[in-house]
């Protein structure tokens, strides 16, 4: 099939690096022509756009990158808005396509177009409830008139997105359910759950030598006594920081020699502020900024990994990344509930704890039960990664959503 797809995520994002261009490379070597429009944020196009270019070109998927605005809020998506449907009707008119996939709203806007106006199957890459998200997040003031109105506006548009998509497509069965419910059941019977998938030979301990690790924990100061909790990607809106601090002053009760280990781009003095904040020590929080290729070697430092997520109603159709990551890496975990399928899997699985409230005596019970969980094989934890989050699954599942629209 002829593809285009549009994005206004960038490719040269770590986001679109991991979680749109592996699926790309693989529907490419089935046989579809794409061609992909972005937006890309300056310093991030500036860093990586060259090696994005190659592996496009090696992949044989073209690209046309467009300049992601910033200002002024709200009105620039409007603007960028605008510059990918003229891009993309543009490059239609180059090399008519036969599908227009759209990851998230706004690309969405210019691919009902392309539907409308010129017949294209419009595939809806959801990627969660973006509009409760803004509110939920707090992005969009919600005691404030004018985004009480854009959050309306937003909404009717969500529910024509649906309601034209020949194809849907939700990263959870949770969300598909809530879709189900709110739009009905021929809006559900569209729907496909892919959920966010990773590279299991990239996230793999097979690879990771003991040489190596020793090195790291002596550029980390970590020594072999030392419990290691890990986190990882970025901090605020929705994750818990404070929480998660919390969770590990207790955690220094039961392991007083404990470390936690920040794997993340952020500032360290935001995180080493909350761990003063919660009463810990600064020097028992570790943090590092790691490079794709670098994250799964400091990961497989950890003893067992954690997140905590807003468990807010657009959360239900959230999919969690580093879950996938953390999980190929043999790692156990803890979160918390109301995240996407997270609960289901590991009632399923047991490969981790699920906590239901942020309190200290869930957090005691949760650490009482570490141990135990400390005792399941690595293995084992892969090959639950492998049944959910394989990333040559989730591009089986796009190749069969564009084989049906044929």
């Amino acid at each position: 099939m002829d593809v285009l797809y549009l994005s206004y995520d960038g490719m040269t994002d770590a986001l679109g690096r991991s979680q749109v261009i592996p699926y790309l490379a693989g529907l490419s070597k089935k046989g579809h022509r794409i061609h992909v429009i972005s937006c890309e944020k300056r310093d991030s196009y500036a860093q990586d756009r060259e090696e994005v270019k190659a592996i496009f070109a090696e992949n044989q998927i073209g690209w046309t990158p467009l300049k992601f605005s910033t200002f002024p809020p709200l009105l620039s998506k409007v603007f960028d808005l605008y510059k990918i449907r003229r891009a993309a009707r543009r490059q239609h008119g180059r090399t008519p396509f036969e599908i227009v996939h759209c990851r998230s709203y706004i690309a969405s806007f210019a691919g009902l177009f392309m539907k409308k106006r010129l017949g294209l199957k419009f595939v809806f890459d959801m990627r969660g409830f973006w509009v409760d998200e803004r509110f939920e997040g707090n992005i969009w003031n919600s005691s404030r008139f004018f985004y009480r109105k854009v959050y309306k506006y937003f909404k009717e548009r969500e529910k024509e997105f649906f309601e034209q998509a020949d194809a849907v497509v939700s990263l959870t069965r949770s969300g598909k359910r809530i879709i189900g419910q709110t739009f009905g059941e021929q809006v559900e019977i569209r729907t496909w759950v892919i959920p966010c998938c990773t590279d299991l030979d990239l996230f793999s301990q097979q690879y990771i030598t003991e040489e190596r690790k020793e090195t790291l924990r002596k550029q980390l100061n970590i020594e072999p006594a030392h419990f290691v909790l890990s986190y990882l990607g970025s901090i605020g809106t929705w994750y818990m920081t404070a929480e998660m601090m919390a969770f590990f002053r207790r955690l220094l009760r039961i392991y007083p020699d404990a470390r936690f280990l920040f794997i993340t781009g952020e500032d360290p003095r935001v995180i080493i502020g909350e761990a003063t904040k919660a009463y810990v020590d600064p020097l028992n929080v570790i943090v590092v900024k790691a490079g794709r290729n670098e994250v799964p070697e400091y990961l497989s430092l950890s003893d067992i990994s954690i997140f905590f997520i807003k468990p807010v109603f657009s959360k239900k159709a959230s999919s969690p990344t580093k879950q996938a990551e953390i999980m190929s890496m043999g790692i156990p975990f803890i979160t918390n509930n109301g995240i996407g399928d997270t609960d289901a899997i590991l009632k399923e699985t047991g490969v981790g704890i699920v906590i239901d409230e942020f309190t200290d005596k869930a957090y005691d019970e949760a650490i009482g039960q570490i141990a135990a969980l400390l005792r399941k094989p690595q293995e084992a934890i892969r090959d639950c990664a492998l049944t959910h989050f394989n990333l040559e699954m989730g591009v089986e599942q796009y190749d069969k959503i564009y084989g049906g629209l044929q």
